[in-house]
């Protein structure tokens, strides 16, 4: 079976100084997949666009502010991620630094500010919580991962760092 996966990006906005992350609390539409989550930023990728491209205009239209300090952290790709089964390739970046006030909501949900060491205890996709340390940690290198998810689910999580 051909892989051709929905490319996008999902970025993690830092706050000023680096204690605390914004974060989208999915609690907008009743039809909402992610309902009741907290998530990064982004979305899907244009066809005129590259990754960073995508992840600028992303956090512009949601958030209200312009990136201008950006580091990828990783890719994962998300076989069987989307509400049909369709596969997700995804670009994780850090947003080190921005401009501007960002959105108290947008269209999806209310936007908040939330301390990095707090994370892991919110509402989140359970194999968000295989990722989100690597986002935030020390280490340099990127990270490459495979989650795939079935029923909305993660099922496995493997990754290499490069």
């Amino acid at each position: 079976m051909r892989y051709t996966p929905i490319i996008g990006t999902l970025g993690y906005v830092l706050s000023p100084d680096g204690t605390k992350v914004l974060l989208i609390h999915r609690n907008a539409r009743p039809d909402d997949t992610h309902l009741g989550k907290y998530n990064g930023l982004g979305g899907k990728m244009h066809p005129d666009e590259d990754v960073v491209s995508c992840m600028r205009r992303e956090i512009r239209e949601e958030a209200g502010i312009e990136c201008t300090e950006l580091t990828l952290r990783g890719t994962i790709s998300w076989p069987g991620f989307g509400p049909k089964g369709e596969d997700w390739l995804g670009f994780v970046f850090r947003i080190d630094r921005f401009e501007g006030t960002p959105y108290e909501r947008n269209a999806e949900g209310t936007l908040s500010w939330v301390p990095v060491k707090d994370i892991m205890s919110l509402p989140l996709w359970d194999g968000d919580r295989h990722f989100l340390p690597l986002v935030f940690d020390g280490d340099p290198r990127a990270f490459h991962g495979v989650m795939p998810y079935a029923d909305g689910h993660a099922v496995s999580w493997s990754f290499t760092r490069i």
